[in-house]
């Protein structure tokens, strides 16, 4: 089944479904968790030099599919590599914990006798994302002075891939 649009699941209207536990499986509410498409948190070169700190803040309350913050940190990181190679270090500081649940529905000759609307419509789990509230820091990105015209371009580059409207804020370090 194809991918809801973003718009279905960015806002946040209810209490998280996150608890998943591998100690005490007979406590959980979530039976299998459906794997994030985030992996990577930290690129870039880890040095002590960086006298500049530019963020992504969120200027509104929204939920980030891993998706979607996959494909900002891919976009942000390339630019990144290409134009400053190994002179920056480049964060993700949400986790996508929340799962996002769906209800599946059959389209077609006698899909009402199939799905049965809103019926025990708790739905399955489809996808995991972050709750990212307002000012908080998505990206982070520590690099030198010089630098810091490129790192305000990848972040914008990387903000138009995410749901919600973002502020870039830069920082002494």
């Amino acid at each position: 089944m194809k991918l809801r649009p973003a718009r279905c699941v960015r806002g946040i209207t209810s209490q998280p479904w996150a608890r998943y536990s591998v100690k005490k499986p007979r406590k959980n509410y979530i039976k299998a968790l459906p794997h994030t498409s985030l992996l990577v948190f930290k690129m870039g070169a880890e040095r002590d030099d960086y006298d500049k700190i530019i963020t992504l803040e969120a200027d509104q309350q929204v939920q980030l599919r891993s998706n979607a913050l996959e494909a900002a940190r891919q976009v942000a990181n390339k630019f990144l590599e290409g134009s400053i190679a190994n002179n920056y270090k480049f964060r993700i500081l949400v986790y996508p914990h929340n799962v996002i649940r769906e209800k599946k529905r059959a389209m077609g000759a006698g899909a009402d006798r199939i799905s049965q609307g809103m019926t025990l419509s708790f739905g399955s789990p489809s996808s995991v994302a972050a709750r990212v509230y307002k000012n908080q820091r998505v990206f982070e990105v520590r690099l030198v002075n010089a630098n810091k015209d490129v790192a305000r371009t990848a972040l914008k580059r990387a903000a138009s891939k995410l749901s919600g409207t973002y502020s870039i804020r830069m920082y002494d370090n």
